[in-house]
């Protein structure tokens, strides 16, 4: 039999560990669509891609132009916002409300092959559309290698492709003396 030494925070630290993923998970999926989860809300959106570009679209219906706000900084895209409840008139008496409503913020973080140059945004029937242009990729080149002796016969080229990486582009051919 081994001998385990008492941990008198033991349970304490579990109950954190408990309440920490309570709070790590969505709400909503907790709580329900009712309840705690209500006023919380996040516009849905899609993100794809094609050769030349990277799209996101968010679904923000019900709102003006005035109402979000689209941002880029430091490959991070944020959209935030707020949708408001407006009571048409003093004596309406709701008698449920299941739209959301309240502010929110979404931020994408985009890969280095994202320019933040040329962003276009378009809001048109409840759907922000952002385009965002990907950098142009650096060609393959080719590297002269030479070799020892007679160099014309040596010499040989081989193809090599090459990516960018952060704002850098190389495209200069480079030789080598190989053994």
């Amino acid at each position: 039999m081994s001998i385990v030494r008492y941990d008198p925070f033991r349970d304490l630290r579990s109950l954190q560990d408990e309440v920490n993923r309570l709070f790590s998970t969505n709400l909503s999926r907790v709580f329900g669509d009712e309840g705690i989860a209500r006023g919380a809300w996040n516009p849905n959106v899609d993100i794809y891609e094609s050769k030349d570009q990277i799209v996101i679209e968010a679904e923000l219906p019900g709102m003006s132009r005035e109402d979000f706000d689209l941002s880029f900084e430091n490959n991070i895209i944020t959209l935030r916002g707020e949708r408001r409840f407006e009571k048409k008139d003093e004596s309406d008496n709701y008698h449920r409300v299941e739209r959301s409503y309240g502010s929110f913020t979404r931020s994408f973080t985009l890969p280095p092959t994202v320019t933040g140059e040329g962003i276009t945004a378009e809001y048109r029937n409840g759907v922000l559309r952002v385009t965002l242009q990907k950098r142009e990729e650096v060609k393959a080149r080719r590297i002269e290698i030479q070799g020892e002796g007679d160099e014309a016969k040596a010499s040989r080229t081989i193809e090599t492709k090459t990516e960018s990486s952060g704002n850098e582009k190389t495209g200069n051919a480079m030789k080598a003396s190989g053994r």
